[in-house]
């Protein structure tokens, strides 16, 4: 490991800061997708998903405090956690628009058993009721209890997050 500029210790971190060394984990990248309190579908890119248990099988999923789909998550108690694969850009970029809700007339779905859309041809699919809620800054921690699991046959590689871009796995 490479030492950068360091700092003294007990200053400050700046949130540019932090996000740029943030940037250097690398992260797949999910869509979140739940309903709205009038039954439309919401969703919501995000690479802040983690397994949190497998006894009982649990998840969790970091929103920001403004988000659409955290409010649709609330209010509905349920979300999928879909798992994109390299091809599906797209699909991350439609969702990751801050302030709007993300365009569904071109996504495929469905919806699963808690209502919540499922999207099409993803590498995963998990469906989680809204065990617990908790405060995180300026984000909003929801844990989910995993109710349904959907893999895909297709052995495509998964959409990855890092430095601030996508990009994909070296075979």
């Amino acid at each position: 490991m490479t030492a950068g500029a360091g700092r003294a210790c007990g200053a400050e971190v700046t949130a540019a800061e932090f996000r740029h060394a943030m940037g250097h984990f690398a992260t797949g990248v999910t869509v979140i997708t739940s309903l709205d309190a009038d039954g439309r579908p919401v969703g919501t890119t995000a690479s802040a998903v983690t397994s949190l248990s497998l006894d009982p099988p649990l998840i969790l999923v970091c929103f920001d405090l403004g988000s659409l789909t955290l409010r649709a998550v609330r209010g509905h108690g349920a979300f999928v956690v879909n798992v994109l694969a390299a091809a599906q850009r797209q699909l991350s970029v439609n969702f990751a628009r801050r302030g709007v809700a993300a365009a569904w007339d071109e996504v495929r779905h469905r919806h699963g058993p808690t209502g919540s859309p499922r999207l099409e041809d993803v590498l995963a699919v998990v469906e989680c009721t809204v065990e617990h809620r908790l405060p995180g800054g300026d984000h909003e921690i929801v844990i989910g209890r995993v109710r349904h699991i959907q893999t895909g046959a297709s052995q495509a590689t998964p959409l990855v997050y890092f430095r601030g871009g996508y990009t994909s796995l070296a075979s």
